[in-house]
């Protein structure tokens, strides 16, 4: 029994790295270190994802005067990787309070770039979505989609505490004014992950089902009347219903999806991903699909599963609200721009422009969502102490374990 007792013992201050209660100790055993790993995985499936496809947007983006390196687009998706590594690592050390209001704040900030984005906004491929310059061009989109989350979080909790407060009335606007800004630039993916992330929250929130179903009608009637008033959505569902035009892009896109069977033609050998249009972005999946297989698409699906389950399954003691509703509103916005991206490959959706996460090339789309899983992180970690409550009975003081 006394031999048990010390190898319980020994292994739990090995564990807890005996009287170590420096603040990055304890970050790291607060930290969901699996939920980590999950993320760390797509990054690096994503590197060699990026590897594969930058020779196909290399190449058309050549000149007869300019020839782009064919690996130019891994470079730099590698040296944004170094960047937003540190950013999410940071991000998730901040104290829940913390976070709270840096995405308050920086979603504020990002929110009035928005409203800059039609005055001052950089076009490329004839939509408006980018401002800055040179290097430091980013797309508040992208950036204010997980500060929203939180926002709205913080938001939906107050009426928790005071019912009388007109937090919904106000969560409407907002949203209605982000996706007017959306839709003008036109990005009618991201106006639909907004809208999305909205309705989880709200519903986790305490929604009535009545109110729930009105929501859901009033959506599918936004969507119809996007198709008859919106010329963006009318073209893009027309050409996914009728073929032609952006068709063409989801057509050559399942082809080279399902093109190279369960294993692949193998790294580099693929060929129809020199018919897609944004082979290192949207239709990155595909490229995936036909030199990789089905079954990594596969796996790569399982990986997005997993981080969603490990993160509802984290939040199953939790009793705070707000960390509730915030949790839910990141991974409703991390799991549906997966979902649809992965739709659209699949032939089942119409073309949206959605990167997927953390395999789509991307700076803005990369460091967006480094903030986005920094605040995930942050939000999701536990104090060891009820972590190990069966074998710890109080923090040591002098760095003795009590068994």
């Amino acid at each position: 029994m006394a031999s048990n007792v010390k190898k319980k013992r020994f292994q739990l201050q090995s564990r807890l790295g005996r009287s170590d209660r420096s603040p990055l100790a304890i970050w790291f055993w607060e930290l969901d270190r699996v939920l980590l790993g999950l993320i760390l995985a797509l990054i690096a499936i994503g590197l060699i994802a990026v590897a594969a496809a930058s020779p196909v947007t290399a190449l058309k983006q050549s000149t007869a005067a300019v020839t782009i390196d064919p690996l130019y687009y891994f470079y730099r998706q590698l040296g944004w990787v170094i960047v937003g590594l540190p950013l999410m690592l940071v991000v998730s050390m901040l104290p829940r309070e913390q976070a709270r209001r840096f995405a308050i704040m920086a979603g504020i900030a990002v929110f009035v770039l928005l409203f800059l984005v039609p005055i001052f906004g950089k076009s490329v491929n004839g939509a408006q979505r980018w401002i800055g310059y040179g290097f430091a061009t980013i797309q508040p989109g992208e950036f204010l989609k997980p500060l929203y989350a939180v926002t709205l979080a913080w938001l939906l909790s107050l009426r928790i505490k005071d019912p009388s407060l007109p937090v919904i009335s106000l969560s409407v606007v907002l949203t209605g004014i982000i996706a007017v800004l959306l839709l003008t630039q036109p990005n009618l993916g991201q106006t639909i992950i907004f809208c999305g992330i909205w309705f989880a929250v709200m519903t986790v929130s305490g929604l009535s089902a009545r109110l729930i179903a009105a929501v859901s009608v009033g959506g599918v009637g936004g969507l119809v009347g996007a198709y008859f008033l919106y010329p963006v959505a009318t073209q893009r569902i027309n050409a996914w219903l009728f073929g032609g035009g952006e068709f063409d892009q989801v057509m050559f896109a399942h082809k080279a999806l399902t093109g190279g069977g369960l294993l692949g033609t193998g790294p580099g050998l693929g060929t129809a991903k020199f018919k897609l249009p944004e082979a290192h972005t949207d239709y990155i999946f595909s490229v995936i699909g036909e030199e990789f297989g089905l079954l990594a698409c596969m796996a790569i699906a399982l990986v997005f599963l997993a981080i969603i389950v490990r993160v509802f399954l984290r939040l199953l003691d939790e009793e705070d609200n707000f960390v509730i509703l915030a949790v839910t509103g990141l991974t409703a916005q991390f799991g549906g721009q997966a979902l649809i991206n992965m739709a659209v490959n699949l032939q089942l959706f119409p073309s949206k422009g959605m990167t997927l996460p953390f395999i789509s090339y991307g700076g803005s789309s990369i460091l967006a969502l480094c903030i986005g899983i920094g605040l995930l992180l942050a939000f999701t970690r536990r104090n060891p102490y009820l972590d190990r409550s069966q074998y710890v009975s109080a923090w040591p003081e002098r760095g003795q374990v009590a068994v």
